[in-house]
């Protein structure tokens, strides 16, 4: 590896997964890891094969079909677990196996309930185990923030030994001040037995707000890989965003010097919708690089210097993240050889002659309904019928308002007994819609969270719905776009019943 490259890990699919809520299926995931490809990250974690059997057949299809990038699988320190991410890996075109076990006493104490030696031992073994099974082999210290530095130095040494030739050093807890993180970079570097074998990587979480600045510091130290998610996704508070570490890194080149960052950043506004969309997670107005907000300028001041000169108040461009103005492009009149080209151009490549056909009358059947069609109405409707496994389908829903503002609602699907119906009144004809759905789907769901809102400007914008409903104790999402509203809340309430049917599939499975 070059050492004055920084090295990009994407983990969007595997830690931003874990953000509360997300429930990515293969074919989303698989969209995702083209759309990283993309963008040029150097490696992507698919997943945890050994989690599920959903997770181990993501990971699979995204190393049989995702060409251009490392594809990453994460284990713990078993030979189960190893054995699984081989497998899954098995048809990459480079593969890495991401092995990690707790090296900070408090997790040593109480949760592996493991000595010093013990986990020394682990290591060592489980690196004999994985040896020539992957083209690289990266260890992790969990919890590296809060473990004895001559210790974590020790189990590093073990590991460098073992074949492990990327070393990460995760802050697990968001704990780290920047300026500590440095010290404790440049200590592992001088006191890690045949480090020059390695390079150091970092894993930080955003738990006080200073993930960004932590991942930064620590490439100031010498770290050269640095482990990211698109828009910041993961567990609590998240992960470092990679858009925020890269534009960093290239803005203030004069500060960092001459590192070298292979990432085309013109694609980030693209793959952070595209994330989004998909994860159900709306990207906040003012999220530094690709929020909404982010190249706006209301104060008066402020607009008489852009107009001036942009550079008195944007140090990047909107072109330099993809972020140029939205544009009409396609009307009801346009053939499908434009909507093909259009499709490239918005980074969807890899679609079959039956899909963007499948599309394409998608696509005209919403241009007789909207006079101006946008490049965000083509993303939602694109990202919106991404194939997916679907035990109900919406065939058809009427709805009307009442006297007192009550709403009746009746809605007909199609589920995996054939086609049923039923009908509920509600508050307003959301309302009723959904208790009409929950009462053909049976199942105790309920709704924890609801957003709506315009993909584009005018009155006859396409609605998107986002939300969230629980079941059994966990979160699922759903997504659903129409110029109908409630339809568009129907779909997403849909959605999100399809990914509880998909778990409780993946779990019937593994139990058999």
């Amino acid at each position: 590896m070059e050492q004055n490259r920084i090295y990009f890990f994407d983990t969007t699919l595997r830690d931003g997964e874990q953000t509360p809520g997300v429930a990515l299926q293969t074919p989303e995931k698989v969209e995702i890891a083209k759309g990283l490809v993309r963008l040029g990250i150097d490696v992507i974690e698919a997943g945890f094969p050994a989690a599920s059997s959903g997770d181990f057949e993501a990971v699979q299809t995204i190393a049989r079909e995702v060409k251009g990038a490392t594809i990453c699988g994460l284990a713990r320190a078993n030979e189960k677990d190893v054995q699984k991410v081989a497998e899954a890996l098995a048809d990459a075109e480079r593969s890495r196996l991401h092995v990690f076990i707790a090296t900070s006493e408090i997790h040593m104490k109480y949760k592996l309930k493991m000595t010093r030696e013990e986990v020394l031992a682990k290591v060592k073994s489980i690196l004999e185990f994985a040896k020539g099974k992957f083209d690289e082999i990266e260890f992790s210290g969990e919890d590296a923030s809060r473990t004895d530095l001559d210790f974590l130095c020790e189990v590093f040494g073990v590991a460098i030994a073992g074949g492990a030739t990327i070393l990460n050093v995760p802050d697990t807890v968001g704990y780290m001040m920047p300026r500590e993180f440095v010290d404790k970079i440049r200590y592992i570097r001088e006191h890690t037995p045949g480090i020059e074998k390695a390079i150091i990587s970092v894993h930080c979480h955003d738990d006080l707000g200073l993930a960004n600045a932590n991942s930064l510091a620590a490439i100031e130290a010498g770290a050269r890989q640095v482990e990211c998610t698109v828009n910041g996704l993961g567990e609590r508070a998240g992960n470092v965003g990679i858009e925020e570490v890269v534009m960093a890194l290239k803005t203030r080149h004069d500060y960092f010097g001459d590192l070298q960052v292979h990432i085309d950043t013109k694609q980030f506004t693209k793959v952070s919708k595209l994330v989004s969309r998909l994860t159900g997670v709306v990207v906040p107005p003012n999220k530094a690089i690709i929020g909404s907000n982010a190249f706006a300028h209301e104060s008066g001041i402020h607009q008489h210097g852009m107009l001036n000169n942009p550079e008195t108040y944007e140090i990047m461009t909107p072109e330099s993240v993809g972020a140029e103005k939205t544009n009409i492009v396609l009307g009801k009149h346009s053939g499908r050889h434009a909507f093909d080209d259009h499709l490239k151009s918005l980074g969807f490549h890899t679609f079959t002659e039956e899909k963007i056909n499948d599309l394409f009358m998608k696509f005209k059947a919403l241009a007789d309904r909207k006079k101006q069609v946008y490049d965000d109405d083509i993303i939602a409707l694109v990202v919106d019928n991404i194939h997916h496994k679907k035990a109900f389908e919406l065939v058809a829903q009427y709805y009307k308002l009442g006297e007192k503002g009550y709403a009746y609602a009746d809605v007909r699907l199609m589920t995996p007994d054939g086609e049923r119906a039923d009908a509920a009144v509600g508050d307003g004809p959301v309302d009723a819609s959904l208790k009409a759905v929950e009462r053909v789907v049976g199942l105790p769901i309920s709704l924890k969270d609801y957003q709506i809102r315009a993909i584009t400007a005018g009155k006859d914008a396409l609605g998107e719905a986002t939300l969230k409903v629980e079941y059994n104790g966990r979160l699922y999402h759903g997504r659903g776009i129409s110029t109908d509203i409630v339809k568009s809340s129907v779909n997403a309430y849909i959605n999100a019943v399809n990914s509880v049917f998909l778990a409780m599939e993946l779990e019937q499975q593994e139990e058999e």
